[in-house]
């Protein structure tokens, strides 16, 4: 496996906001006595009032305080509670409307929680809630309810309303869907930096950083397979794979149950099935894999199929390395791998 970061690589490393590092350092400033995650945006300190320490813990207890700025105690870019505690009732209730007015009765800045979701969903916060309310729509569609009844019972004023919404989402009527199918997502944060995670009704369909590169591609590739749209909204194996996930990052799980929906090729699918029974703890180069398959000069394709996973962590892409026990690529970032594989050797 790759050495660890030297000095030089984490300083390098820092003043850039690259989300990547997260988790796997922490930078402490001795003449300001305060400590910050890789990616602040605050100035870069003189290399020669810095020391690097593994954690938080580390540096608060050589006596240095957390950034105010990038908030290095906590998880980043964790939803703030009160954020949470508007999703859940939303989701509870998707028909019901939180305006501005409602915002201000709870002390709620209304200009604050549009910049959070435009940041973390890309989308405003009643473009959310519009989005809950018409995948909510489209379920009761499909167990039988009028597209009348629908429109009224999740707040539309009218029926063209209400098919406008529908047809600017779906690209057709709610009469005529042509077997569209949703794809639920949710954002939630680990310790190495906040996630996706995407189900249909039948699995998880995926799980990455929220900063891949190509993230967007893997949205689109997932809509066009599965003829299906990306909303919000309730979903059993959301909530499933979000507690395997939190207790695989805390050391306490090691396999995965979550249902998966993960369509591709067929050759692509064996690779897959291949990733999932490398043992917690090991690691595999292309090479075995592809001896595994009984196809051992199809190291490139299963390459390409392990860089074509989008379920990352419970389809174990993170456990393959170089022949030569080198880290290579992983869409998370190297430094993501690297933190995962020292977590499943007991280095964290």
């Amino acid at each position: 496996m790759k050495k660890k970061l030297t000095f030089q690589e984490k300083y390098n490393a820092i003043g850039t906001q690259d989300t990547r590092y997260e988790g796997v350092f922490i930078t402490a400033v001795k003449t300001t006595g305060i400590f910050c995650r890789p990616s602040c945006r605050a100035r870069k300190p003189k290399a020669e009032n810095v020391v690097f320490y593994d954690t938080a813990q580390e540096a608060l207890q050589n006596g240095f305080r957390p950034c105010k700025v990038c908030k290095s105690m906590e998880k980043m870019n964790e939803t703030p509670e009160y954020i949470k505690n508007i999703i859940v009732e939303l989701l509870k209730n998707p028909f019901m409307r939180i305006k501005d007015y409602d915002l201000k009765q709870r002390n709620i800045e209304p200009s604050k929680i549009r910049r959070w979701f435009k940041k973390h969903h890309n989308m405003t916060f009643h473009s959310y809630q519009r989005m809950l309310r018409i995948s909510a729509a489209f379920n009761d569609i499909k167990k039988g309810k009028t597209v009348t009844e629908s429109a009224l019972d999740s707040g539309y004023e009218s029926l063209s309303g209400f098919t406008e919404g529908y047809k600017s989402i779906f690209g057709d009527s709610a009469g005529c869907s042509n077997g569209k199918k949703i794809i639920n997502i949710i954002r939630f944060t680990t310790p190495i930096g906040p996630m996706f995670a995407c189900a249909t009704e039948r699995g998880i369909c995926l799980v990455d950083f929220t900063d891949r590169r190509m993230l967007e591609t893997e949205f689109k590739d997932l809509c066009k397979r599965l003829n299906a749209v990306i909303l919000p909204g309730e979903n059993h194996h959301l909530e499933h794979v979000q507690t395997e996930l939190a207790e695989y990052f805390s050391g306490k799980r090691k396999e995965f149950t979550v249902s998966l929906d993960t369509p591709g090729t067929d050759f692509q699918k064996s690779v897959w099935e291949i990733l999932k029974k490398i043992p917690y703890g090991e690691t595999r180069s292309y090479k075995q894999q592809a001896i595994s398959l009984g196809k051992p000069k199809a190291i490139r394709a299963v390459a390409s199929a392990n860089g074509y996973n989008r379920v990352g962590i419970i389809i174990p892409c993170h456990r393959v390395i170089g022949s030569d026990g080198s880290l290579v690529g992983y869409g998370g970032g190297l430094r993501r791998k690297e933190w995962l594989l020292n977590l499943e050797s007991g280095q964290h």
